[in-house]
């Protein structure tokens, strides 16, 4: 008759240091609040800047009518827009400096930029002219 094998003491302290890192690393890599970043929205010519923490719904016009941009909850999102493929409102929330989507074809984009200690924008991971 064999023998079954349980889990010892020494199985449940690697166990349970293995879950401590891994909510510890979680909290390092992915902190809870972005400090100092910001919406950007940009259409029409104009740019509308709103703290990551702001609770605001922005009409943003472009040539096919309003992008609808809301903002909450720490991150932004297209609401609606009048293109026809709608992947902008798919994208669903961005959340974190560097993130973006946009509008295309109503030519509207919504970016979140952390700024340094200095007040400039954060630039690494953002957008060049090849992506826009």
């Amino acid at each position: 008759m064999k023998k079954s094998v349980g889990l010892k003491p020494l199985d449940f302290a690697v166990l349970a240091a293995s879950l401590v890192l891994i909510v510890c690393s979680a909290f390092v890599l992915y902190p809870l609040s972005e400090s100092g970043a910001a919406v950007i929205i940009r259409g029409s010519g104009r740019t509308w800047v709103f703290p990551l923490d702001a609770e605001e719904r922005v009409a943003v016009p472009g040539p096919l009518g309003e992008t609808v941009v809301g903002i909450r909850g720490g991150g932004a999102l297209v609401l609606s827009s009048p293109c026809t493929n709608q992947t902008c409102v798919a994208a669903g929330h961005i959340r974190r400096p560097g993130n973006w989507t946009a509008c295309l074809p109503n030519k509207v984009l919504v970016l979140i930029e952390k700024k340094d200690e200095n007040g400039t924008a954060d630039t690494a991971g953002s957008i060049d002219a090849a992506a826009w």
